[in-house]
């Protein structure tokens, strides 16, 4: 769903909210009321995943202290996307959860676990853009363990997801993950060509920041 459908979307249950509670006390109608919750439980978590998600850009963007209402929005979401049974959803929201745990608070043992329930739900409800991030973070997870080639696989993966659905920011961070991986196990020609694809990929679809992270990386690791 485009944010501007979802935010159609969010306020017709807004309107289906108020219009239950106008029939309940004027009208002496409550059978609505029961899903007028439902549909405000779905607008709550929407917009606890995406301020979590807010959070999280600025935590990356200055590597402050970690904020636990981060945490807590994502949890609060978690939870009404399951009590919903919304299967799509959920499986967004573990991929948060891990991505908490693994990049603010660097606790992979902790992570791993909701990277691969969200690796699971998405698969299983076809969403293959939070399935290309699980399985990127999962790889990462690898290489915090030093199993470059569990990493590899799950890079490959995350890239040709990103490849087939067109999200071309996302495999131009794939790429150079792979180009880490390739550059870690002494391949530094196959590096080299990953390392160029992804600038490619970053400057046409004009994501200056990519940009600017594989140029660092390249400088970090020598490669020309």
């Amino acid at each position: 769903m485009v944010a501007s459908d979802r935010a159609v979307g969010e306020r017709d249950r807004l309107s289906g909210a108020l219009q239950a509670y106008e029939r309940a006390v004027f009208g002496g109608d409550a059978e609505g009321l029961e899903a007028a919750d439902r549909d405000l439980d779905a607008v709550e978590a929407d917009v606890a995943i995406a301020r979590g998600r807010l959070l999280h850009a600025r935590f990356l963007q200055d590597r402050s202290e970690p904020d636990d209402t981060e945490l807590a929005l994502i949890e609060r979401a978690l939870e009404l996307y399951r009590r919903l049974g919304d299967t799509r959803a959920e499986g967004e929201a573990s991929f948060w959860l891990g991505t908490f745990h693994q990049v603010v608070r660097g606790d992979e043992a902790t992570a791993r676990p909701a990277l691969e329930r969200a690796y699971e739900l998405s698969a299983a409800a076809g969403d293959d853009l939070t399935l290309s991030y699980a399985a990127r973070h999962l790889g990462f997870a690898a290489m915090t363990a030093g199993d470059l080639g569990a990493a590899r696989e799950r890079f490959e993966e995350s890239v040709r997801l990103r490849r087939r659905i067109g999200f071309l920011p996302g495999l131009a961070a794939g790429l150079l993950a792979l180009a880490e991986v390739d550059y870690a196990e002494g391949r530094e020609a196959e590096a080299t060509a990953l390392f160029d694809e992804a600038d490619s990929v970053a400057r046409d679809c004009a994501t200056d920041g990519i940009v600017r992270i594989i140029a660092m990386v390249r400088a970090e690791l020598a490669v020309s």
